[in-house]
């Protein structure tokens, strides 16, 4: 019987929760007890047993949300995917700067050039997305499917946040070519089949797909001169050895003005605000036609929603600024803003676009 008891005791005493001494037990008897039940050995073992209420769970969850650090809590990164000197590295420096000072926090310009700029989409949609790296995108981020092998979905892997801004390209022609506007192009171009040369900033680049589109709908045919950028193709036009450019405004614009080339046309569907006096390609003769030379602020996939009105919300205001939007005319280009949604249709859209233009005219890069 008295072993029959003490076992009993020893199971009772391995479980401190079950540790039930009468009031009128020995004080050093309720002393040897205590000592029993709160062995660290014991406590671990049954502690964990425990049930966590939900509530409980949840509540200690919001504490842990409610503690963390607001974003931004450090410098924020904006990868452009070309090199420094471009019309997107202007952007993004111009952007970025204001949206520095919005956010409280420094905002870094890193620019990952090459592959046609796959290189620095892919870093920046693998990112963590937590907010701290985010992508200027352009154009090239919806062609570049159709050329290059990519690594990524270009619509499932990545969170739009902002179109920050469009702007038109701007068909230039060498003074010396007998066109003065697109209809008497495409008559000059279907008179005189393959003979008209034109340059881009490269095979595949967005110019050189922009051109073919628009020889497409205009049903005519031209050569290409791919050219290592824009601005040798547009010495060489300017030089005559060439006649005809798909410019961006920043770069034809200047040289229309002084005369050393003829602007025909803009790519956007409507006139740009700069320049009212250039008609656009689709109410020159080939209806339907639009290009547009875009940026917008990209995250990685998962960026969290309240990030991404934070970052839209801020950019807005960024480009509603009297100031920015006059900056951004200089360039050519104009203020968009509006929901993620809308630069996610932007680049759904593009994406099918380019994809039969490639396919159509055949184009392959190296």
């Amino acid at each position: 019987m008295e072993n029959k008891a003490k076992g009993k005791r020893q199971k009772a005493e391995g479980n401190w929760a079950r540790v039930i001494l009468p009031p009128w037990s020995s004080t050093p008897a309720r002393r040897a007890a205590s000592r029993r039940a709160f062995d660290g050995s014991n406590m671990r073992r049954h502690v964990l047993r425990i049930p966590v209420s939900p509530f409980i769970l949840g509540c200690a969850l919001a504490a842990g949300a409610a503690s963390a650090q607001p974003y931004p809590s450090k410098p924020v990164r904006i990868i452009v995917a070309a090199a420094p000197g471009g019309g997107t590295d202007f952007v993004s420096r111009l952007l970025g700067q204001k949206l520095g000072e919005a956010l409280g926090q420094q905002v870094l310009i890193e620019n990952r050039g090459g592959a046609g700029g796959t290189i620095g989409y892919e870093y920046g949609v693998k990112s963590a997305p937590d907010g701290y790296t985010l992508t200027m995108a352009t154009g090239t981020y919806s062609i570049n499917p159709s050329l290059y092998p990519i690594r990524f979905h270009p619509l499932n892997d990545f969170t739009p946040v902002i179109w920050v801004a469009r702007g038109p390209y701007v068909i230039v022609v060498h003074p010396s070519l007998p066109a003065k506007n697109v209809r008497e192009l495409i008559a000059l171009a279907k008179a005189r089949p393959g003979e008209i040369t034109y340059g881009s900033s490269g095979q595949g680049a967005i110019v050189h797909l922009t051109t073919e589109l628009f020889l497409h709908m205009a049903g005519i045919k031209m050569t290409h001169v791919p050219y290592k950028g824009g601005g040798p193709a547009m010495i060489d036009l300017i030089a005559g050895h060439i006649q005809l450019v798909f410019a961006t405004a920043p770069l034809g614009l200047p040289h229309a003005k002084a005369g050393r080339v003829r602007a025909l046309a803009v790519t956007t569907p409507e006139r740009v605000p700069a320049e009212p006096g250039i008609p656009t390609v689709a109410e020159s003769g080939v209806p339907g036609y639009e290009v547009t030379n875009w940026h917008g602020l990209i995250g990685p996939k998962g960026l969290p929603r309240p990030v991404v009105e934070r970052l839209n919300g801020e950019m807005t205001k960024i480009i509603r600024q009297k100031e920015m939007e006059e900056r951004l005319q200089t360039d050519g280009l104009t203020a968009v803003g509006g929901t993620p949604e809308q630069l996610y249709e932007q680049v759904r859209k593009e994406l099918e676009q380019w994809r039969l233009v490639v396919q159509r005219a055949g184009v392959k890069v190296q």
